[in-house]
């Protein structure tokens, strides 16, 4: 998964520092003392996924940066498309914003037959958050008793037992589900698919062994993966993850019918459209330092989540990119949500 955050950072810092003081006085002259009571983060999914960590390890420091409480609030449902829409339909003055991910504004444009909000004209990108593979898990225990260490072996399993296991994700749209739809078309395999209201909810299924696999964002697997309560097969990006060395990307693990998967997710900061450009800007440039606080930064890191915090206009042409490769994605896999 190629995505421009890597080389934009250094840019994103310089602007940050060159129009700290002109956004300053942009926000005094245009928005008074914003923000002068707390600010919102809609997390589109339940407590306990990697939108939910994301939103919850900004919030405190956009706190301390701008002297108000920054607060997640959680609105799920159909695949993200509850919290984008409220989102949407919120006033444009900075005191409501989306932690948008690739499912929300990459992938539901394709998937869903009616969409109740458009990703692109709907909404001013603040900045792009952090980008993370997912890994393919199952419980360590089942694992252990169907004899499947590796990719290869899972396949195999599949094949022998045809639609005995099933797949869980946090829910239709998501990255979690198209990973595994993608994989399934690629190998030639049948799970059936198991949609939860957010990763979470989905995971604590998977670690009490009432579902078989899940493509599940790092950050929110990688507690238990630890722990040994969930075995890592494969991550799904084209590189294999820092966080994860020994763990083969799903392209090393799976033969050439595998060769050329690649499915990661990305989150970011997303206001209404209309939002105050000064206030999009600010948002941004704090974001930026805050994913350069070494705290912030490791802790993102050792959970296998790449901070990012690229500009604004950066972020809105990487979402129009992202939803023609996902349209791709979600045709090649025959998924669709009516």
């Amino acid at each position: 998964m190629r995505l421009p955050f890597l080389a934009c950072r250094r840019t994103a810092l310089g602007m940050a520092a060159a129009g700290a003081l002109l956004v300053a006085a942009g926000l005094a002259s245009a928005q008074g003392t914003w923000p002068d009571k707390p600010v919102r983060i809609v997390v589109p999914f339940a407590p306990g996924g990697t939108t939910d960590i994301l939103a919850r390890a900004m919030a405190p420091e956009l706190s301390k940066a701008f002297g108000q409480q920054f607060i997640v609030e959680h609105h799920t449902g159909a695949g993200g498309n509850v919290g984008a829409e409220m989102v949407a339909e919120s006033p444009h003055d900075g005191y409501t914003l989306l932690m948008g991910t690739v499912g929300t504004h990459g992938i539901n444009r394709a998937l869903y037959r009616k969409l109740p909000y458009d990703p692109i004209k709907d909404f001013a990108p603040i900045t792009l958050v952090a980008v993370v593979p997912n890994v393919m898990v199952m419980n360590a225990e089942k694992a252990k008793a169907l004899d499947i260490d590796n990719v290869a072996n899972f396949i195999g399993y599949a094949k022998a037992h045809p639609g005995k296991l099933n797949m869980a994700s946090g829910g239709n749209g998501t990255s979690m589900h198209l990973a595994g739809e993608l994989f399934k078309t690629m190998s030639g395999t049948f799970m059936a698919h198991i949609p939860y209201r957010g990763a979470g909810p989905a995971l604590m299924d998977l670690v009490g062994g009432n579902v078989d696999v899940m493509f599940d964002n790092l950050p929110s697997s990688m507690p238990q993966i630890k722990a040994g309560r969930l075995r890592a097969l494969a991550v799904t990006t084209s590189q294999r993850s820092s966080a994860l060395p020994d763990v083969p990307t799903v392209e090393e693990a799976g033969g050439p019918a595998l060769r050329g998967y690649d499915a990661g997710s990305w989150f970011g900061l997303l206001a209404p459209a209309g939002t105050p450009p000064e206030i999009v800007n600010h948002l941004q440039q704090e974001v930026v330092r805050i994913l350069r606080t070494p705290g912030v930064s490791e802790k993102l890191l050792a959970q296998g989540a790449i901070p990012s915090g690229i500009t604004p206009a950066e972020f809105a042409r990487m979402i129009a990119s992202e939803q023609v490769k996902w349209a791709k994605v979600v045709k090649f896999s025959g998924a669709h949500v009516d």
